[in-house]
């Protein structure tokens, strides 16, 4: 069984979407992903041996802020302030 993540991520030029299309393209257990720098987001379909935590753990490693994150329509993640 997969899963999807969602996560609202501050991007703003398409160099920071591609940064992080590259980290989720490498990632192990990535089944498929969509980064859009229009909406702010990043949806991954991934594998069960994927844990929401690792693909948030890639995100931030980019030096992008991730706003908010949810994992099979359930909020996971929401930055402080």
């Amino acid at each position: 069984m997969s899963h999807t993540y969602k996560f609202n991520v501050a991007m703003s030029c398409g160099g920071c979407s591609g940064a992080v299309e590259r980290v989720l393209k490498k990632l192990d257990g990535v089944e498929s992903y969509n980064v859009s720098l229009e909406t702010q987001t990043a949806e991954v379909v991934a594998a069960d041996s994927l844990t929401f935590d690792t693909v948030l753990e890639k995100i931030q490693k980019t030096g992008k802020k991730v706003k908010s994150g949810e994992a099979d329509g359930e909020q996971k993640y929401t930055a402080e302030a």
